[in-house]
């Protein structure tokens, strides 16, 4: 079996080595990404070997996956009816794509032994600045793979938790881009004309990430409105989703687990 830190590139991201000077000037350059633009990529995260092994982990999942299509607003929410038609709140876009849960992945599955590994745990909330950090209890949603393949996308939206780790394994033919609007509201402000513009398709102040293979993200998206863009292709667009939390205990809720893997824990 192979090691957990073998799937990793040592050379660049040297875990379990804190005070190593790669591993500090990496930490410090996606520190600095995060506060610019609210995301940061730690490319070639993966080794070689290690990208080979996840990619053909993920495959052997991806036809477990629940699929689930139909139309979100940004707010991940059911607007409340006095919102008026077209204000942000109430409008909806389009979402297609599906899910592998935590409890499919097998205890031998490279994807899930890196996200259990607390060397990743670690990196994580070295780069967030916020420790200690703890995977969520979710037996669902600890762990998930995403699986899109032609015409799927995710909706312009807000997440609900404070960030998101995702890990690209295999890139679309076309298409598959994560874009993000930076900063877009705050606590104070929920700069409604801002979310309706982007929504109408005006791309001004958008960031496109393309999708590598071997990135880990790190991903501050409570106020940065992001999306995935539609898929075009044969080939499926696979990502590793890694839930971690400040908080012992995370789990989602019943009507999320149902929404996003068509039963409960």
């Amino acid at each position: 079996m192979t090691v957990v830190a073998e799937l990793i590139d040592q050379g660049r991201y040297p875990l379990g080595y804190p005070e190593s000077p790669a591993l500090v000037r990496e930490v410090a350059r996606l520190r600095q990404s995060l506060a610019e633009i609210g995301a940061a990529e730690a490319p070639g995260f993966l080794s070689a070997r290690g990208l080979e092994l996840c990619v053909a982990d993920a495959e052997a999942l991806a036809p477990r996956h629940y699929k689930s299509v139909g139309e979100g607003t940004a707010y991940l929410e059911e607007p409340d009816p006095h919102w008026p038609v077209g204000h942000p709140r109430a409008t909806r876009r389009r979402y297609s794509v599906g899910v592998v849960a935590y409890d499919q992945f097998p205890e031998n599955s490279p994807i899930r032994r890196l996200y259990e590994w607390p060397g990743v745990v670690d990196f994580v909330a070295a780069v967030l600045e916020r420790a200690p950090l703890y995977r969520y209890a979710d037996p669902l949603g600890a762990l998930n793979l995403a699986v899109m393949g032609d015409a799927d996308e995710l909706q312009w939206h807000y997440n609900q938790t404070d960030f998101v780790v995702s890990l690209a394994l295999r890139d679309a033919d076309a298409g598959g881009d994560f874009e993000v609007a930076p900063k877009l509201r705050s606590q104070a402000d929920e700069n409604y004309p801002s979310v309706a513009r982007i929504l109408a398709g005006d791309s001004a102040g958008v960031t496109r990430l393309p999708m590598t293979p071997g990135t880990l993200l790190i991903f501050e998206g409570r106020h940065s409105l992001h999306r995935v863009s539609p898929i075009r292709g044969a080939t499926t667009r696979l990502v590793g989703l890694l839930a971690y939390d400040t908080k012992r205990g995370t789990c989602s809720t019943e009507l999320l687990q149902l929404a996003r893997y068509g039963r409960v824990a």
